[in-house]
């Protein structure tokens, strides 16, 4: 099964000027917490609600503070044609839950979790998450 037969195409980006409390509201009300930081038609990082409760709400930054301060600037990304068991298998290596999907062209195409792996029912699915779950990863402190 490929990663565009079980991703989300409805895909947000949010902007480097942002504040942290639009994010924020976007991801209220669209109930998801990730979302992909493009600039000038270039993906440069990731914000999750992660980030802004341990990047700024715990350092005391306030709501006006701009989605560049916090949010992950190392992109890690699938293509849309990747077996969903070698991406389950690699978020799972390095820790994530969500990744952004791009074409073979790197226009994002949609963001697949490894929650969208697991409800495909594919046999990485359940390691990948043993594995994210797994204490320590790029958000610990």
């Amino acid at each position: 099964m490929k990663v565009s037969e079980i991703m989300s195409r409805d895909v947000q980006i949010a902007s480097p000027q942002q504040t942290i409390a639009e994010i924020a509201r976007i991801m209220a009300d669209r109930e998801i917490g990730f979302l992909p930081v493009g600039d000038d038609d270039r993906l440069v990082g990731t914000i999750t609600d992660r980030d802004i409760v341990i990047r700024a709400v715990a350092d005391g930054l306030g709501g006006d503070t701009k989605v560049r301060e916090v949010m992950s600037r190392d992109v890690k990304y699938c293509f849309e044609d990747e077996d969903v068991d070698e991406v389950a298998h690699n978020m799972g290596d390095i820790q994530v839950r969500r990744l952004p999907v791009v074409s073979r062209e790197k226009r994002l195409t949609g963001v697949v979790s490894i929650g969208d792996a697991a409800l495909a029912e594919t046999a990485a699915a359940g390691m990948g998450l043993k594995e994210v779950a797994r204490p320590g990863g790029a958000h610990a402190h």
